[in-house]
């Protein structure tokens, strides 16, 4: 076995150990027994356990920004972004020792390693708010803040990833990429780029409704109840 090869060797341990035991109590004991090599050999490629650890996230990480795919919205758009859901579920779930302890608050490990942790996170968060900002200048993602879009988004998968991880029976992949979608185009998301792109102003902002008021007059506004009414007398 070449060097390349033990490393990857390891690498396939610390997974497999960390996604039984989890981050706390795995140690370097178990993944070299498991590696099936000696103790030394484990210290001629990681310092700690941590390193090797955070090797994993970074594989994770990457393998997230290789799924994301840019938007054409020449193309069938839903289709589109529907694959890139299925794609970042399918990496978050091959991986669900990782996903969690990355997704999670990491409470009771050391705050060195919570703060790298964090980094983690931000940096997960970081790439979906490149990809809302590419979306919104494409016309498919609805003006607003990207940052607060990205929270919202990571949140709702968390939990969905968290959840699916207690269940006794998980839930099918593909029910749950078609829950995320349908939640997100009651959202952010729009299906006709053309659209997304008429809505917005000269600097990117959505441009007012019309509504037939005089100029700086403000327009009327109608409460959910009224409106009931009219629409009750046929009006």
């Amino acid at each position: 076995m070449d060097k390349a090869e033990r490393r990857q060797a390891l690498l396939r341990a610390a997974r497999t150990v960390f996604s039984e035991k989890g981050y706390h109590e795995a140690k370097v004991d178990d993944i070299v027994a498991l590696a099936k090599v000696a103790k030394g050999t484990f210290y001629l490629y990681f310092p700690d356990k941590r390193s090797v650890f955070g090797e994993l996230v970074r594989g994770l990480f990457s393998r997230l920004g290789g799924a994301i795919l840019r938007v054409d919205p020449s193309a069938d758009v839903e289709a589109q972004v529907k694959h890139n859901i299925r794609a970042i579920v399918a990496v978050l779930l091959d991986d669900p020792a990782l996903t969690s302890i990355l997704l999670s608050h990491a409470a009771g490990l050391d705050p060195a390693f919570v703060k790298e942790l964090r980094a983690f996170r931000q940096e997960v968060k970081l790439l979906l708010q490149q990809s809302l900002a590419e979306g919104q200048r494409l016309g498919v993602i609805e003006p607003g803040d990207t940052e607060l879009y990205a929270t919202f988004t990571i949140g709702a998968l968390k939990e969905v990833l968290f959840e699916n991880a207690l269940e006794e029976q998980a839930r099918p992949r593909e029910r749950i990429v078609t829950a995320l979608h349908d939640f997100l185009r009651r959202g952010y998301l729009r299906m006709d780029p053309a659209a997304g792109l008429a809505a917005r102003g000269p600097e990117g902002e959505r441009a007012a409704p019309a509504t037939g008021d005089a100029p700086g007059e403000a327009p009327e506004r109608v409460s959910p109840s009224r409106g009931r009414r009219a629409r009750s007398r046929g009006d």
